[in-house]
């Protein structure tokens, strides 16, 4: 599952990866892993309503809607975040979730150990530096997080690597444009147009959905 020469130790269910004599490699999450218990609440009582002004039950139900058709595939989520997964996406799926703060990967080992999933696994990476085999996942998920990666093309890159021809990665992410209270939302914000052109230039379907939820925008990128 991992590529050749990538070399990961695990500890308390997560897989961290490791340089030289196992020395683990570690990141900095944005919120900072001793806030990462008030993750959820800060999601449902302040990020949604009152930073992207939409409602975090809609959200699942679109997801829902969306991801209801897919069964027993390989899923890849980037940016796992406490396991939100596990109210849109079936746990007869093969799930991998990578998240740079180890204190939301172990929230999410709970939930999905809770919900039902066969041996999920997750593992402490960035996005932009994924540790796994070319062509290895036929379904992809990327949640409120495009927002947060540093290189957005090297993101798309490692996608076009990671999963097979075919595979469709749902993405859910804040645009500009979709902002009605213009509020503060943290990371660097692309439109519509922006996210369709990267996706074009790095050889992905792009098709939004025709949904609305506050500034949220959805999206499939097709490989």
């Amino acid at each position: 599952m991992l590529r050749n020469g990538v070399r990961a130790i695990n500890k308390r269910g997560l897989g961290y990866l490791v340089e030289g004599e196992n020395k683990v490699i570690r990141f900095r999450p944005w919120l900072g892993d001793s806030f990462s218990f008030l993750y959820d609440f800060v999601m449902k009582n302040s990020i949604f309503p009152k930073k992207f002004g939409g409602d975090m039950n809609k959200h699942y139900e679109i997801l829902t809607h969306e991801l209801k058709d897919v069964h027993g595939k390989r899923v890849l989520e980037l940016a796992t975040g406490s396991g939100s997964a596990i109210h849109f996406l079936a746990n007869d799926n093969h799930y991998t979730g990578t998240d740079i703060s180890p204190g939301l990967l172990r929230k999410a080992v709970k939930n999905f150990k809770t919900a039902g999933f066969k041996d999920p696994q997750f593992y402490v990476a960035r996005a932009e530096e994924l540790p796994f085999d070319d062509n290895l996942f036929d379904m992809g998920l990327c949640i409120l997080s495009l927002n947060f990666f540093s290189d957005v093309k090297k993101v798309l890159q490692e996608i076009k690597r990671v999963f097979v021809p075919g595979a469709v990665l749902m993405c859910s992410v804040p645009v500009p444009e979709r902002n009605q209270f213009q509020s503060t939302i943290r990371g660097t914000l692309y439109s519509q147009e922006e996210w369709e052109k990267n996706c074009r230039e790095h050889g992905l379907k792009f098709e939004s959905l025709p949904v609305e939820n506050g500034a949220l925008l959805y999206f499939r990128a097709i490989l």
